[in-house]
């Protein structure tokens, strides 16, 4: 039996569920899951800052646009909570960083004291970055979407499309129909395209591994710390300190799983630059950051199938450009002008 709606949205994470609200306000929406519960994956799994330097130079105006909508959220409680975020260097020149202030090794330690403060040359202070509450913005997308009548289904891996007048969505378990396809499928974006008979991106997943460790007394303010060179990171998570490798390794879209030498690495370049002498962890956990060829995001109509839209490719923003790039993506279904010129294009890679 087929269903019908206006727009088949492809994937339930924040991508997903963020253009899917945003179509809905106007249009009739089936958001496909193939998991059974939504952020599954790389959402999920992410413990994400607002970090306004952070990111491909073409995805920063999204991070600056959306930060309204984090600031004045459509939720019981603010969904941004201060941290602050420094960037320790241990050799060469301090980065220059969109709003950073460049600090001394004395002031690093002042703030974070486990900081072995005889190696550290300086820091960068960027005070304006913020934790961010991942599950509350993923489910203030759901409450909107449901509240404009958007149907959610999970569980349902799409295993082929077709476009004849309109799509035809094939599902593991139902098939839909729809005058557009919106690809927000994350790692798996190029194989939902291929499946649609068109030509891939060449986006590739990346994992990023993550653990915990057991906190000092009286860290709960420190910011997050993160070294020049990206080999690391840490920031308080309650009682735990949350660590990472920083890595970046190619994989297959999959289930991600951490892997133990990375874990290691881990320890080590942590207790190189800091007195924390970590010896354990007590959990750890790994996810996908999937990225374009030039590491900028991919949103835009399909340069060979007008009815397909692409919105993948966030590359680890994908949570602090939500708003905006689900507002970007929706209106370019709608045919309104592209911000800017839509750099994201998928075009560029043709």
């Amino acid at each position: 039996m087929r269903q019908r709606s206006d727009v088949v949205v492809i994937g339930g994470g924040i991508a997903g569920v963020s253009v899917a609200a945003e179509l809905s306000v106007n249009r009739t929406v089936t958001l496909l899951e193939g998991e059974a519960t939504l952020a599954y994956h790389t959402t999920g799994r992410s413990a994400a800052l607002f970090f306004g330097s952070y990111g491909h130079p073409d995805t920063l105006p999204l991070t600056r646009r959306s930060l309204e909508w984090f600031e004045n959220p459509p939720t019981d409680h603010p969904v941004l909570s201060p941290r602050g975020a420094l960037t320790v260097a241990f050799s060469g020149d301090l980065p220059e960083l969109e709003g950073g202030i460049p600090i001394s090794a004395t002031e690093a330690v002042e703030r974070v004291p486990v900081l072995d403060g005889d190696q550290l040359i300086g820091a960068v202070w960027e005070p304006d970055a913020a934790d961010m509450d991942v599950a509350a913005i993923h489910q203030a997308y759901v409450r909107r979407l449901r509240s404009n009548g958007g149907e959610i289904v999970t569980g349902h891996r799409v295993t082929h499309l077709a476009r004849d007048s309109t799509w035809t969505i094939t599902t593991s378990d139902g098939t839909w129909e729809a005058d557009v396809v919106v690809d927000a499928a994350g790692a798996w974006g190029d194989e939902i395209a291929m499946m649609a008979g068109l030509r891939p991106v060449g986006l590739v997943p990346k994992r990023r591994t993550a653990f915990m460790v057991t906190a000092p007394q009286d860290s709960e303010r420190w910011p997050l710390v993160t070294d020049a060179g990206h080999h690391f990171y840490f920031k308080p998570d309650g009682t735990q300190l949350l660590c990472s490798p920083a890595d970046e390794t190619p994989s297959e879209p999959c289930d991600a799983r951490p892997e133990d030498v990375d874990i290691a690495i881990a320890i080590d370049r942590i207790n190189e630059a800091t007195t924390l002498g970590i010896r354990s962890i007590r959990s750890s956990w790994a996810g996908l950051r999937t990225f374009a060829p030039d590491g900028s995001m991919v949103i835009g109509p399909d340069p060979d199938e007008a009815s397909f839209f692409w919105l993948v490719g966030q590359g680890g923003t994908g949570i602090q450009t939500a708003p905006a790039a689900a507002q970007l993506a929706a209106g370019l279904v709608a045919g309104d002008p592209p911000m800017s010129g839509n750099p994201f294009d998928p075009a560029r890679f043709r």
